[in-house]
């Protein structure tokens, strides 16, 4: 890890409660510090994947996740000072209220944790609306629960009137608080919602840059910049170093790679006896083709990062629009996003659908997470995809979500037989069958189960996972481009 300035200015943004109004006042802070000229670094708290996308249209930076559960708590620093090496500020939205974590598991991943190890002081937002004198005992409690969260400021959220916020201004005074913005109930931000959540950044085009231009508007009207600022100028210092792709590959060599799980890849004809395989330049032999565009719009900034201190060239393609794999594709990465909104328009792409089957039945390496499984299996909502996996997928009605303890189940061009690695799942749809004769991962918690496929040089599963916990599979990965 390399020695950064651990002294950047930050804050935390938190609130009681999911709805409390966090999503729009960490964005608009964010743009309306970056509208002022400021370098802004946007995190978020958790393995949410659409709020980073608003913070970084508001910043013009790559929004970061800081999740203790999926990396351990002794990353959030490093990969904190990581994404904010070179910035004026940084704002950290939190996740969900300030205290919850992962269940069971006391604090951690919570926002309180990540503050704690920010060393960070906290602006709660809290919704006013329905109450005056109460938001005192609230406000209180959330100070006193645990004293090394340091609660620097409360910003009052949907409040109604002059008077209203007079009641509760005086109620928070004497609490000891500062009160640094009051927001007035208006009507919301047009930031439209369904299955999952807000609408990616990416599927909105003009009306997600309106959407939060009008939230820079409504948090510099209602809140004091200044001293905001300077209260994220009182951050502790980091005795951390910051986290470096680089540094973390070459500290976790990958492991000995398997032989495919289901089998060797067809024979090529080419290859006959005194006659030598003619072999793809190098550069080509290292391409790692990433789905991007709106359809797939969940990956890990680190991910990418990982991969190129590994050895890969990183190209981005969009299902929806390019009909094939970019040219000397050597392995394939797909992460999460919404395929079943875009159905019909993956399906209608069929040469990009039989260039990936044809790519995944050579033996090259494939990472598919969530939406990459569903795009990978027979069918979607009756809707062919692309038939690597002898598996069809559903929307449901039902909501799985939660953090995951997976271990691999066998070897394969991600993770060796035994690697753990902490997940999350977070999807609407159902594969059936939700596991291949050869699984992805056999889950340790919160139930105890086998899920995803491993075939060939394919691993797909629904659970998301952060490679900068366990370098070595992006080493793995991109080794496996080099020999298959």
């Amino acid at each position: 890890m390399t020695s950064p300035d651990s002294g950047v200015p930050r804050l935390v943004i938190a609130a009681p409660s999911s709805g409390s109004g966090k999503t729009t006042v960490a964005t608009g802070l964010m743009a309306a510090l970056a509208g002022r000229g400021l370098a802004v670094s946007p995190h978020k708290v958790g393995p949410d994947y659409i709020d980073p996308g608003y913070h970084a249209l508001a910043t013009g930076r790559v929004g970061r996740n800081l999740d203790a559960y999926l990396c351990g708590p002794e990353l959030v620093g490093p990969l904190f000072l990581h994404g904010a090496r070179g910035c004026d500020i940084a704002v950290v939205e939190g996740v969900m209220g300030l205290y919850d974590g992962a269940a069971g598991e006391g604090e951690l991943a919570s926002t309180a944790q990540v503050a704690k190890l920010l060393r960070a002081p906290v602006v709660l937002v809290v919704d006013a609306s329905s109450q005056s004198r109460s938001v005192a005992a609230l406000v209180h409690g959330f100070v006193s629960w645990d004293p090394e969260v340091r609660i620097g400021g409360v910003i009052l959220n949907k409040v109604a009137s002059d008077r209203h916020e007079a009641l509760l201004r005086e109620a928070v005074d004497c609490v000891g608080v500062p009160v640094l913005g009051v927001l007035r109930r208006a009507a919301p931000v047009q930031t439209p919602s369904r299955h999952l959540g807000l609408v990616p950044v990416a599927e909105r085009g003009s009306e997600a840059v309106d959407a939060v231009a009008a939230m820079a508007a409504q948090v510099a009207d209602g809140c004091d910049l200044e001293a905001l600022v300077r209260l994220a100028r009182s951050a502790g210092a980091l005795s951390c170093a910051a986290w470096d792709a680089g540094e973390a590959v070459v500290s976790s060599p990958p492991p000995p790679l398997p032989v495919p799980s289901l089998g060797a890849a067809p024979p090529d004809p080419r290859d006959r006896p005194g006659r030598p395989r003619p072999q793809a330049p190098d550069r080509l032999r290292k391409r790692v083709a990433v789905a991007g565009g709106a359809a797939f719009t969940f990956s890990y900034a680190e991910h990418t990062e990982l991969l190129a201190a590994a050895g890969a060239e990183v190209v981005t393609f969009d299902p929806l629009r390019d009909e094939e794999l970019p040219e000397g594709t050597a392995g394939l990465v797909i992460g999460g996003g919404f395929p079943e909104v875009y159905a019909a328009e993956l399906s209608a792409n069929e040469p990009l659908r039989k260039s990936v089957a044809e790519l995944a039945s050579s033996g090259a390496p494939v990472a598919a997470e969530c939406a990459g499984l569903l795009y990978l299996c027979r069918e979607l909502d009756g809707a062919p995809m692309c038939g690597v996996l002898d598996a069809s997928a559903r929307m449901s009605e039902r909501l799985t979500l939660g953090y995951r303890d997976a271990v691999a189940v066998s070897d394969s061009a991600l993770a060796g037989a035994g690697t753990r690695m902490r997940g999350h799942e977070f999807h609407r749809t159902v594969v059936e069958p939700g596991a291949g004769a050869v699984p992805a991962w056999g889950m340790r918690a919160p139930e105890r189960r086998v899920e995803g496929f491993v075939e060939r040089g394919v691993h797909a599963s629904y659970v998301h996972t952060h490679w900068a916990a366990e370098p070595g599979v992006a080493s793995r990965f991109v080794e496996r481009c080099r020999t298959s």
